[in-house]
């Protein structure tokens, strides 16, 4: 088994490798990036580091768990041209934000559980927030614009609700998801484009809602959602194949028969 180098040397000669990417000898692709071209291969690859991860296919995962640290040492040079910050200020904010935050580990703080754990881990970023209220312009400015629109939604209206705008309970917010239904219901019958659009984005909000006030995480929900419709969709062509049939050839009482196949076959369960 060949000898493991040294984490630091790792790091240090990827750190080196991405600068000579981005240098005049370097590569016209890397050179040509900024950070609005950048941020849609992060968010490609963070869902492919989860994926990974959900088929616990372990080496697929080193993999890319290292293209997500590209982004990272891809944004840290971009911003070191600019004299923004570099790579050891993003370590450095990071030590220093993990040790802020351990006070029971690096501190006298007292932790002898994971719920005390996070009871103090809100604590002390409640106090940061407090620290950075001058600078900000409102409660919901702090939420990221280009997270995924669902993530987006579960931290805006967890925002709001910090501050009392929120559903009493569960029943509010499936009164609220049904009165939106209603309201996507006559858009339809009225035939606006604009108003199907605003009211299914009404709807899919207040869905985001539903599953953060029963403590679901909607993201990963949906993401588990998709691979079940993805595992009975494909069982549906193996049915169909079985059969010497083709989905495109199917009417649609023939394409849902298939499906309940595939569900009563345990497909995606």
């Amino acid at each position: 088994m060949a000898e493991r180098r040294d984490a630091r040397e790792q790091f240090a000669q990827a750190v080196g490798i991405m600068a000579r990417l981005r240098g005049t000898a370097g590569c016209p692709w890397d050179r040509e990036q900024d950070f609005d071209t950048i941020k849609r291969y992060t968010l490609e690859e963070t869902y492919e580091v989860l994926d990974a991860i959900e088929r616990r296919d372990w080496p697929d995962l080193k993999d890319e768990l290292g293209d997500l640290l590209l982004q990272v040492l891809f944004y840290a040079q971009m911003a070191a041209e600019a004299g923004y910050f570099d790579i050891a200020d993003v370590a450095e904010n990071l030590n220093a934000k993990l040790i802020r935050r351990h006070p029971h580990v690096f501190g006298d703080a007292d932790a002898k559980d994971s719920d005390t754990v996070l009871k103090n881990w809100e604590t002390i970023k409640r106090q940061e927030r407090v620290e950075k209220v001058a600078a900000a312009a409102g409660l919901l400015d702090g939420v990221p614009r280009n997270l995924p629109a669902l993530i987006e939604a579960e931290k805006l209206a967890g925002k709001a609700a910090k501050v009392g705008f929120d559903w009493p309970d569960v029943e509010g917010v499936l009164r609220k998801m049904d009165e939106e239904i209603a309201e996507l219901r006559a858009a339809v019958v009225e035939g606006s484009e604009q108003s199907i659009s605003e009211e299914t984005g009404d709807i899919l909000f207040t869905a985001s809602n539903l599953s953060r006030k029963l403590h679901v995480d909607g993201e990963m929900a949906l993401r588990a959602a998709n691979a079940k419709f993805r595992a009975r969709f494909a069982a549906m062509e193996a049915l169909a194949s079985e059969h010497g049939l083709v989905l495109q050839g199917l009417n649609a009482d023939e394409l849902e028969a298939l499906w309940a196949d595939a569900k009563r076959g345990g497909a995606g369960a």
